[in-house]
């Protein structure tokens, strides 16, 4: 290689390292031309074509690479992994057996050919080719040789991304047993990575305290990469607390760590302690310049009820990063918590940030499916929530026990980071689980489409982790939006949104990218398959001021909100407002809270903070609330359905798209129309009347439970068949008459 060709690839190899892929391609087109026989420049030329996404060209550029170097190990390898991310597992077998053929004595060929036989149900070729990698990785050719720990470490990975928490924690501990007695003794860092996903193993198994206990060892890591990996699992699993720990640690060990401050930053929005977040961002630009940094402030602004702020900052980054920028979701997800925007200017905002998303969409018409009316559906649920708390877990996990299976033959496609027991009893209550967090968005639409799903349950919206790029493309012949999302999504190619009378009136039908289906009673069911003791309403209630509450999040809490239950506590003299939410454990939230109530003239003595604590004790506090207040325009959808099984009626104001007519859907569903306001001064009016005959309202809330108890929109069986029917409708409408 002459010394022109070599300083192009290191110019290009730097490129690679910095991200500057443009920079790369150029250098590395250079380097091609001046020596075209380079194996070496051939492969970091594909490889730079996999960074940028440009899928056909690393393939061509592949296939050149092996049509010169057919002997080349890491070109079968890696084009197998192309091949992997997009799906094709005829091609992905083929390229990797050709490196273990190309290369017999080199470990990680076998290894990687023993995790796509795993993936492909080839159990005992795949233990051959595991065990054949083991014996070799201590002697690998070229400098390639690891401990065999480390082979153990790696299956383990492919074994836990593929969601086989079993087999991953047989590797592991063949990993760490080996690690015991090694030698030279492994790095500190190299014991807690494999610790993380021991942690990581167990609590997917259920075994929480071994999990914490493995987390716990991680957390000796002193690099920052181990260190913040670790905070991350933390947070996946809840463990807020520990993960701001280990983050705060890894900035006192890395004090000119700009990512470790922002991280710390990071840890800090997602559990809500903002005026520290806003803090540690600011340390962190002043060492270097943080391009996360304005989407950081968006999620600060939202957090803190100035929707507008956050939409206007998402806006400008979804401009900054294009058509296909995540931001869009974001900027939809603001749009439907502000004060300033109308039902129909929220609706063309979401058509608008989408509309380019669907173009080269695969037709309908194009699937394969076999158009039978009455055959067994093949039902996918795309979801990343399958976990405690969240109401994606529990509005679908009574529907899931009680689907007719022999109409349903049901797929959860699972894209979320959370495991729990919640999580494996969805996985025991379908027939196939495909774990796909990892995977890529071909990847997944190639798995969807090779499954032969029938109809697509999108249930993220525009929320964490959703896919919807990918269905606006279309991965399915029928796909519908439900439960994540509380409206249209604007996204093109899904084909219908379900919904009921109330939520979305016919009227309202232009409101929406979808077709509209619409359950006969309400759109969400409230079942919940966990006991919760209900209160004892009795004469003592009836003595104590007047409680309102809130336990929505405080997004929700808008300027238009704060001064409309401000109106409520002005009418209702000694009254008092109880406001629960993850923000209040944070003091700065509480304090610019309290500052919004006071500027609208209420007592700051009148209003109460509580921040966040179990299911169980906090649908227990709602036997301190009298009556609660529903959000606007954002109304409350969980809370309101848990506030209602706990005894506390909702007084909500009637809006005019989906998201602001939920309160009014539920309130009608369980016969309590005379709570629905259509505008502010009668929700102000209806709240006032309901305060001042305590007596009745006691007898409401001793009784309000066995009301809902008795009411269709409460009865989960009902709703389980009127969601069959409906999802039975939809394919109906696809195929032909």
């Amino acid at each position: 290689m002459s010394d022109s060709t070599k300083s192009s690839v290191e110019a290009g190899k730097n490129a690679l390292h910095s991200g500057d892929l443009a920079a790369a391609e150029a250098a590395l087109a250079q380097a091609v031309q001046q020596s075209p026989d380079s194996a070496e420049v051939a492969l970091l030329w594909a490889q730079c074509a996999v960074r940028r996404g440009e899928v056909r060209t690393a393939r061509e550029r592949f296939a050149a690479l092996l049509r010169q170097h057919p002997t080349h190990f890491r070109g079968w390898l890696e084009a197998g992994h192309l091949s992997r991310q997009l799906g094709r597992q005829a091609e992905v077998m083929h390229f990797y057996r050709m490196a273990t053929q190309v290369a017999p004595l080199h470990w990680e060929g076998w290894l990687t050919l023993a995790t796509a036989l795993e993936a492909a149900s080839q159990w005992d070729e795949a233990a051959a080719c595991y065990h054949r990698a083991l014996p070799l990785a201590t002697r690998a050719p070229d400098g390639d040789a690891v401990p065999v720990s480390q082979v153990h470490a790696r299956m383990a990975k492919s074994r836990l991304a593929r969601g086989d928490a079993a087999r991953a924690l047989e590797s592991l501990r063949q990993a760490l047993g080996l690690m015991r007695v090694e030698k030279p003794e492994p790095d500190v860092n190299v014991t807690a990575a494999l610790q993380i996903d021991l942690g990581d193993v167990l609590m997917r198994l259920g075994l929480t305290d071994a999990a914490h206990r493995a987390f716990e060892r991680a957390s000796a890591a002193t690099s920052e990469e181990v260190l913040t990996r670790l905070a991350m699992q933390s947070f996946h699993h809840n463990l807020w607390e520990e993960a701001q720990a280990v983050l705060q640690r890894n900035v006192a060990l890395h004090p000119g760590s700009a990512l470790a401050l922002w991280n710390l930053a990071h840890a800090y929005v997602e559990s809500w302690h903002l005026d520290e977040a806003l803090q540690t961002l600011a340390q962190a630009e002043a060492l270097a310049p943080q391009p996360g940094a304005k989407s950081m402030r968006a999620s600060v602004s939202g957090r803190l009820g100035d929707a507008d702020q956050a939409l206007a900052l998402y806006r400008e980054l979804a401009e900054e990063e294009g058509p296909d920028s995540a931001m869009r979701s974001s900027a939809a997800m603001s749009a439907l918590y502000s004060d300033s925007l109308t039902a129909q200017e929220v609706a063309d905002l979401h058509r608008s940030l989408f509309a380019g998303w669907g173009q080269g969409a695969r037709p309908a018409a194009e699937f394969a499916n076999a158009r039978d009316p009455g055959k067994r559906l093949k039902l996918g649920l795309l979801s990343a929530d399958f976990h405690h708390q969240h109401p994606v877990n529990i509005f679908m996990q009574p529907v899931l026990a009680r689907l007719d299976k022999s109409q349903f033959e049901v797929t959860i496609y699972n894209v979320g980071v959370a495991h729990d027991d919640q999580t494996q009893q969805a996985q025991r209550r379908v027939d196939h689980w495909v774990q796909a967090t990892s995977w890529t968005p071909v990847q997944l639409a190639r798995r969807i489409r090779d499954d032969g799903i029938d109809v697509l349950m999108d249930l993220a919206g525009h929320t964490s982790h959703n896919r919807l790029l990918m269905l606006a493309q279309r991965v399915a012949p029928v796909q519908v939006s439900f439960l994540g999302y509380p409206g249209s999504t604007g996204v093109p190619n899904i084909d219908w949104l379900l919904a009921d009378p109330v939520v979305v009136p016919p009227a309202h039908d232009a409101l929406c990218t979808e077709r509209v289906h619409r359950l006969p009673n309400t759109v969400f069911c409230y079942a919940p398959e966990a006991d919760y003791p209900y209160p004892v309403y009795g004469p003592a209630q009836a003595q104590r001021p007047l409680t309102f509450g809130s336990f929505n999040n405080v997004p929700k809490l808008t300027p238009h909100t704060i001064a409309l239950w401000a109106q409520v506590l002005a009418r209702v003299p000694g009254s008092r407002l109880l406001l629960k939410a993850p923000s209040f454990r944070d003091e700065s939230a509480i304090r610019i809270f309290r500052e919004r109530f006071v500027q609208q003239g209420v007592d700051a003595s009148r209003i109460e903070f509580r921040g966040p604590v179990g299911l169980a004790d906090m649908m227990a506090e709602y036997a301190d609330v009298d009556i609660a207040l529903d959000p606007v325009p954002y109304n409350g959808g969980t809370t309101t359905l848990q506030a209602l099984w706990m005894g506390v009626p909702v007084v909500v104001k009637e809006g005019q798209n989906f998201v602001s007519r939920m309160g009014a859907s539920f309130m009608r569903a369980a016969g309590l129309p005379e709570w629905v306001a259509p505008s502010d001064e009668a929700y102000v009016d209806i709240a006032a009347r309901m305060a001042a005959d305590r007596q009745a309202l006691l007898q409401l809330k001793a009784g309000l439970r066995a009301r809902l108890q008795a009411a269709p929109a409460w009865d989960v069986d009902r709703y389980t068949r009127d969601m069959a029917h409906a999802l039975r409708a939809m394919w109906i409408a696809h195929c032909p008459p």
